[in-house]
């Protein structure tokens, strides 16, 4: 019985220690919204990252729908500047940009496919 309780106390000592070592980074700062019959060309609210750690930039939507049948849509990240850096095709689940460094950002919606307006039921912006 000594040694069950033993070998156990080890496995979990074990497994704490290499949880521990594998933890994601945590995003700076993050956002949730939702995206109401845009058209393309509409841009979000912006956001500042002081890029203060290493994590991406990402875009999650979530329960996406058009007014006709959705099959992907596409997302440009930008600078306040108008710096782009670069369109992602998002099949509603997570876009992402590594590290575009310090400034205040925004996406724009570049494109979707099927109608003339496109929803996203929860967006989660992470940077």
């Amino acid at each position: 019985m000594r040694k069950i309780r033993s070998a156990a106390v080890i496995a979990a000592g074990t497994a704490t220690i290499l949880g521990l070592s594998v933890m994601p980074a945590h995003a700076e700062g993050s956002r949730t919204s939702y995206i109401a019959g845009w058209r393309v060309g509409k841009t979000s609210n912006t956001w500042y990252d002081n890029n203060s750690d290493a994590v991406a930039t990402t875009v999650t939507l979530k329960g996406c729908f058009t007014d006709s049948e959705f099959h992907s849509a596409k997302l440009t990240l930008y600078k306040s500047d108008g710096t782009s850096y670069g369109t992602k095709t998002n099949t509603c689940g997570t876009s992402s940009w590594t590290r575009p460094g310090k400034g205040t950002f925004y996406f724009k919606l570049t494109d979707f496919s099927g109608g003339s307006s496109f929803s996203a039921e929860k967006v989660e912006i992470r940077w």
